[in-house]
């Protein structure tokens, strides 16, 4: 019987390669990512109790990301291993229009789930299921196998979780907003970032984006506008959250500390105005160094972070 969790998150970990400032830009440091495994880590060093479900090859990156997984304390039980693929893996650069991603991932082993090599019972019980755009978009059997596993995490009475992280790479526009509005409508959390959703609805309004995820049936609503902070909300109440001071060099996994941070928060019974605030300050900090896992902060970091803030107000 599978240990109860606060957070399942489902998608495909990468194993990355981030370019540095040194020797002209031809310096790279290994890292991780994969959205909804950066949002794993996130919400575990904030304290909460994560499982991870996926699939890696049987290769040494694999073995590198179930180490960092073992690090975190994520629960990896349910991420198999696929003898005939291999596991993804990603390029950041970084130019004058930001950073930039290059993947491989194509016939990946998390590209090759279904249903049938996920059963429902390998999915921890937990108090909420998380899932991405990238998730569903990665192949149609991954997208099957991401419903099919939301869909077995409800039944145990789970809230869903989705963030829409719009890789046009991966999938049309088309098949990306019919896929991408069906799961806001089944979702209890989105997290939406500005340009994903502005893509998918054709609106510029963040009140208006709002409305848009609220009448699809998303129960709360945490859109992220990156430098210009984050709007939350409910049908009751919506709450600019300002964003906190920092010095970027790199925000390739901030979005995804966001939802780790604020879901991990939710879940620990932080009301929305508090668990934006917190969202808000673990992913400033996570763009001050390279990365998308490295720089993440733990608890302690982010509550020192805010202390000070409080403190500067006065």
């Amino acid at each position: 019987m599978l240990e109860p969790v606060d957070i399942v998150a489902f998608g495909e970990a990468m194993v990355e390669f981030n370019q540095t400032g040194a020797a002209d830009g031809r310096l790279y440091l290994q890292g991780f990512g994969g959205d909804t495994s950066n949002f794993a880590i996130a919400a575990a060093r904030q304290g909460a109790r994560v499982a991870y479900v996926s699939a890696l090859g049987a290769d040494p990156y694999g073995a590198w990301l179930r180490a960092l997984w073992t690090r975190e304390g994520v629960d990896h039980s349910a991420v198999s291993t696929d003898d005939a693929a291999f596991t993804g893996i990603y390029f950041v650069t970084h130019g004058p229009q930001g950073h930039q991603f290059s993947f491989f991932r194509a016939g990946s082993a998390a590209s090759r789930l279904n249903p049938t090599s996920l059963p429902p019972e390998r999915v921890a019980p937990c108090k909420v299921f998380h899932l991405s755009g990238i998730s569903v978009a990665i192949s149609p059997g991954a997208c099957d196998a991401a419903y099919a596993a939301m869909h077995a995490a409800r039944a145990r009475g789970a809230l869903v979780s989705f963030d829409t992280n719009l890789r046009l790479k991966l999938w049309s526009i088309d098949r990306a907003r019919a896929v991408m509005d069906d799961l806001i409508g089944q979702c209890d959390i989105c997290l939406p970032s500005y340009d994903d959703i502005v893509a998918i609805t054709g609106l510029s309004d963040p009140q208006a984006l709002i409305d848009h995820c609220l009448r699809r049936g998303a129960r709360v609503v945490a859109l992220k506008l990156g430098a210009e902070g984050a709007w939350v909300a409910d049908a009751h109440q919506r709450l600019h959250i300002a964003p906190h001071p920092c010095t970027p060099v790199d925000a390739t996994g901030a979005g995804d500390t966001f939802g780790g941070a604020f879901v991990a928060r939710r879940v620990a019974g932080d009301d929305l105005q508090t668990a934006g605030r917190y969202a808000a300050v673990a992913a400033a900090l996570s763009t001050e160094g390279y990365g998308a896992v490295e720089p993440i902060p733990t608890a302690e970091q982010v509550r020192a972070a805010l202390r000070a803030a409080e403190a500067a107000a006065g």
